[in-house]
Order: structure tokens, then sequence, then C-alpha cells
């Protein structure tokens, strides 16, 4: 009896084949390595006012496609029913302009106690501050919240409510938080005019978020049908997970082209890139449990109301939204707050900012994978439950029919 051929591929076309497979499914982070490579090989192209003039062509033009894709693809009726969800605004916006600043503030008195040789630069510190006080980031936490599966609805009009806060709140808190040490002066008296910053960054909010917003919505609201389609057929969301990758870009890009990163001490990079990593992956922790507290801070009545758990899909928007830091306004406000400052100190200051904010990105395509299994296994859950409620109603019945058909079977034996 002949033996039937082997049809198995070579195992070289079973290695490329997982080879490309792990590259589908890790291509943002593959991403990332590959522009921030670009960015400090060739820092002069995506610099702001560099030759692509990225703080035209990507601030405005990336910026406007993400909330374009948002404004098409979410429902009218989510974004006015998050509008008015005063507890989805209270987490958040108290978790990012309160908490993160009181724990950032006491990090750094400790650091200032246990470092009195200035091993941790000071500028770094005052970045710190700064960069604590200022407002959620606005394109990823949209992008991040619907690749887990969660609100974008949710995500998208905390990020509006903080981008409108924050020019208003981040200056004032932040000359408020610093330090009263000499070391710090510089940061207390170097205020710059901020009316030009204000100018700035509403008219960027206007033109890259607002207004595409509006745009899209109004297209969804019109042709709410071949919408859909279209976003169906085209997988045009996925498009904006690939614009975060030019906003990294822009901002890796500025980081190096002032060469403020590349003389920071070994001391001061190993702590901010490891400190960026601990402190995310703490507020994360710290917003879900916010979000879903353990059910025995609910048993009371009165504390119903306040402990609710929300649903899984807005926990995910709160965990991305609360702990996210914004590169797009906090570096124009960080240059109009301290104009008169020297350029290269200005530079430092602004390396937390830069640093945290495309490290969230990185921690956070984490957090999509980890987000994304812990929302099919609640719904998972949700379905056995509801499957075994239901066996359980039809064996109630089959046995109430039982007792019924044993008493009319008695009365009649009788």
């Amino acid at each position: 009896m002949q033996a039937a051929p082997d049809t198995a591929p070579p195992r070289w076309q079973r290695v490329l084949k997982r080879i490309a497979s792990l590259i589908l499914h890790q291509w943002l982070l593959i991403g990332m390595g590959v522009v921030c490579a670009l960015a400090y090989c060739f820092p002069n192209v995506a610099k702001n006012g560099g030759i692509i003039r990225s703080e035209y062509s990507i601030m405005y033009g990336v910026i406007a496609i993400i909330f374009l894709i948002s404004g098409l693809s979410i429902p009218r009726q989510k974004l006015i029913s998050h509008a008015l969800n005063w507890r989805l605004h209270l987490v958040v916006q108290v978790i990012s302009f309160l908490f993160i600043p009181a724990v950032v503030l006491a990090i750094v008195h400790i650091i200032l106690v246990a470092d009195p040789g200035e091993r941790i630069d000071r500028a770094v510190l005052a970045g710190y501050i700064f960069t604590a006080c200022i407002p959620t980031t606005i394109a990823s936490n949209v992008v991040m919240t619907r690749s887990a599966g969660g609100d974008d609805a949710a995500a998208l009009v905390e990020v509006l409510l903080a981008n409108i806060l924050g020019p208003f709140v981040t200056a004032a808190w932040t000359i408020s938080l610093i330090p009263k040490m000499a070391v710090f002066d510089t940061w207390r008296f170097g205020g710059g005019n901020l009316g030009s910053m204000y100018k700035e960054v509403f008219q960027q909010l206007g033109l890259s978020v607002l207004l595409p917003l509006f745009i899209g919505q109004l297209v969804r609201w019109t042709w709410p049908d071949h919408t859909a389609l279209v976003l169906q057929k085209t997988k045009v969301p996925k498009l904006a997970t690939f614009c975060l990758l030019l906003l990294i870009w822009a901002t890796f890009s500025s980081c190096f082209a002032t060469g403020a990163l590349q003389t920071l001490s070994a001391q001061s990079i190993v702590f901010v890139v490891l400190f960026n990593i601990l402190l995310y992956i703490t507020l994360t922790a710290v917003c879900f449990f916010c979000s879903r507290p353990p059910r025995i801070f609910s048993s009371r009545r009165w504390s119903k109301p306040i402990f609710k758990r929300m649903s899984p899909e807005e926990t995910i928007a709160v965990c991305f939204c609360g702990p996210a830091k914004s590169t797009a306004l906090g570096i124009p406000l960080l240059y109009a707050m301290w104009q008169p400052v020297d350029l290269f100190l200005k530079a430092k200051t602004s390396v937390p900012v830069l640093l945290y904010t495309t490290e969230q990105i990185c921690v956070a395509h984490f957090f999509v994978q980890l987000f994304r299994w812990w929302h099919a296994r609640i719904f998972e859950k949700e379905d056995f439950d509801d499957s075994t409620h239901n066996d359980v109603d039809i064996a109630m019945a089959e046995d109430t029919r039982g007792d019924h058909a044993g008493r009319a079977h008695g009365r009649t034996t009788v």
C-alpha cells in the first residue's frame, strides 16, 4: 500500500508565516521602534518647524483625521448621554488634575530630600510637576479605547472637556506647586505671556478636533447606513492607529532636535524612563479601582450612587483617559509659560512631557490587549450567567408543570 504524499508546507515557510503573524499582531510596537529610530537619525524632518512643518501637518492634519473618523463612527446619542454623565467627568478630571499632581508633588519632595547632590536634574523635577498638571492627551485615548473594545464616545467627551479646562488650569496650578526653593526660582518667576498660547491652543482645538468631529457627525446623521457600510468595508477606523505613529515620530523628532535628552545625566534618564512606566501602571490601577470599586463599598444605600460600578466599556475609557497626558497641548503651553527662560533649559524641562507621553502609548499598547481580554471574559461570564438562569427557569417551569399534573392526577384518582 502506497503512503499518502506529504502535503505539509516546508519548515522555512512555516517559520516565515509565524514571523509574519507576529509582525502583524505587534505592528504598532514595531512601528514605534521604527519611527523613534527615524527621529533619532533625521530629527530635522518632523521636528517642530522642520521640513514637513509637523506643527501643522501632524498636529493639525493627523489629529483632524483621527477625530473625523471618531465623528463618523460614534452615534450622536452616545455623545449627548456621556456629556451629561457627571460621575464619568468627576472620576477622570479629578484623577487628571488633582490626584496625579498630588502624587507627583509628593515624590518630587521625597527626591529633593533624598538627593541633595542633585544627581536628578532639577529641570526634570520641574518638568514632572508641569506634566502632572497638563490635561489628558487628545488623540491616543480615543484610538486606544476603541481598539480595546471600550466606549470611545466616553473617551472623546473627556478629552474635549479636559483640553478646554487645561489651558486655564495648568499654568496657575503648576506655578502654585513648584517648590519654594532657590533652585526652582527660574520656573516660579520666569513666566511669559500666555495670551498667544491661549489663541494657539484653542485654534488647534477648534480646527483639529471640534470641526472634524462636527463634519463626521453631520455625514453620519445625513447618510447613516452608507456611512456604516463604508466604515465596515474599508476598515477606516484602523487608519487612526497608524496616525499615532506619526504623532510619536513628531514628538521624538522635537526631543532629539533640541539635544536636551542627550545631555541629561544617566541617572536622570534612567529615573525618567522607569518612573514613567511605574507611574502609568499605578495610575491605570487607580482608575480601574475608581471605576469598578469592590461591591462592599456600595453595600450601603447612601453609598450606591457614589460607588456604583461603571460598565466595562466606560471603565476602559477611564483607564486610558485618566493616566494620560497631552504633548499637543503640553509643549506649546510649556514654551509659552516660560518664554523668557533659556531655550536649552526649556528643552530639558520638556523631557518628562515628551518621554511620558511616548511611553504611555507603548504601555497602553499592552493594556489594549489586557482590557480586550478582560472585556471578552466579562461578556462570556454574563452569557454563562444568562444561560444558567435560563436553564434554571426552564427546570423550575417543568417542575411546576409536573406538580400541577401530579395534583390533577391525584384529584382524578380520588
